[in-house]
This record gives C-alpha cells, structure tokens and sequence, in this order.
C-alpha cells in the first residue's frame, strides 16, 4: 500500500509518501512562501529523491479542511488532479485530526489549535488508546474559550499544538485548570507524514472518495463570504 499525502491547510506546506509502515520521504517547509509556490516544486523534489512512479501509488492523501481557504484549494485541486490524472482516489482527512495524529500514543489530552481568526480556533479533543484515535470532541470552529471549558471539565492533562499556541498561549495560561504542556516544534505544526499514516487507517475502514467528488471541508464561511450575507441582510 502506497499513499501520497499533502497538506497545505496551514502555515506548513508538506508532501509525504508512505509505503505499508514505512515513511519514504517528507518535505515540509514554514518559510515566508506561498503554497502556490510550493506544493508542486516540493513533490517533484521529493518523487525525484525517493525514485517515485506516480504510477505506483495507491491513493491520494490530503489533510481536507478546515484550514486556511486559500491552503485548502491548493492542496485540494492538486489532490484533486493528481487523482483524476492517475485514476486514483482520494483520502481526505479532516486537518485536525492530522494534527493530533502527530502525538500518535502519548498519554495526554490531545488538543490541537489552529488559528482561525476573531478569536476562534479550529480545533478538537483527541486521546490515543490501545485500538487508536479516540475523538472526545470532533473537530470544529468555536471561540477559545470554548474549547478550554470541555478541556477543564474532562479534567485531564492535555498537549497543546498548532499554529494558534502563539495567539492564544496568554488565553490558555488563564483558563486552562488543568495541566498541560505545548509539543515540542517538530511535532506542533501540520505535517504530511501524520495525514499519510492516518490515511492509512481511512483506506482500510473504506473511507475513500472518487477524484471527481473531492472538496475541502470549510467548516465555516470565508470572509468574503460573511461579509456579502451582512450586506445582503442590512
């Protein structure tokens, strides 16, 4: 089983291929570009590295919202060719879920914060257990606050990541009741390799679409969007 995985949902751009229980090779980049510029230049560097034939994967893998609009139809439209191009399917994963994936067995709350502007997060609760993943609260798009209370009422110690730790570290240092600790900076952004293992775990259960029906998950309006239904209701 050959999966390639992309993930353009945030900050991060990241490329990975996974054969079985083996990462081939990751190319992930934070560096002042857009993923426009990079995405593409990264998989070929990468499928020129590890000597890859397209032809020889088996899926497409691609962190599928919420996340940044733009991130998500870059990284969508290139899942999107790839599969069609290739007569493959598609795996989305939910981007939040990728990211708690990075933490795969630790023994803590997983919490993933991504920066969703307005004072909201992209965000869920997640716990490792001995069959996997649990998710304790799905993924969703609530002001900070929010997701702080359901950490407190569970009561265990938790792992912060994500782009949102810088925006809303002085929020959590104030609300948060119970232990926690942030991941360390190789684990606490979006990485293709986690949404290649996690896809993995989608393949078998099924969880696969065709090419032609592939879109990102939003989650919430654009802004673009918003601002028109205001318009449009004054």
């Amino acid at each position: 089983m050959k999966i390639l995985a992309l993930d353009s949902s945030g900050l991060v751009a990241s490329v990975a291929v996974l054969e079985d229980e083996n990462l081939l090779g990751e190319f992930t980049m934070n560096y002042k570009k857009t993923h426009s510029q990079t995405l593409l230049p990264m998989l070929e560097e990468l499928a020129s590295m590890i000597e890859l034939d397209l032809e020889s994967v088996d899926a497409i893998a691609v962190a599928g919202g919420p996340g940044s609009f733009t991130g998500l139809r870059i990284g969508s439209a290139t899942a999107k060719g790839l599969g069609l191009a290739l007569k493959r399917p598609i795996i989305s994963v939910p981007t939040v879920e990728g990211l708690a994936y990075n933490l795969y067995g630790n023994r803590n709350l997983v919490c993933p914060l991504m920066d969703a502007r307005r004072n909201q997060t992209y965000t869920g609760i997640y716990a490792f257990e001995k069959d996997g993943m649990q998710i304790w609260t799905k993924q969703c798009a609530v002001e900070i606050g929010e997701i702080l209370e359901k950490i407190n009422e569970f009561g265990r110690s938790v792992v912060f990541l994500g782009d949102g730790i810088p925006v809303f570290r002085a929020i959590i240092e104030e609300k948060c009741k119970v232990e926690y600790e942030y991941a360390p900076p190789h684990l606490n952004k979006q990485r293709a390799g986690a949404i290649g293992a996690l896809a993995m775990e989608y393949y078998r259960r099924g969880k696969i679409e065709d090419a032609a029906k592939h879109s990102p998950d939003y989650l919430r309006l654009s802004q673009a969007e918003r601002e028109r239904l205001e318009k449009e209701k004054n």
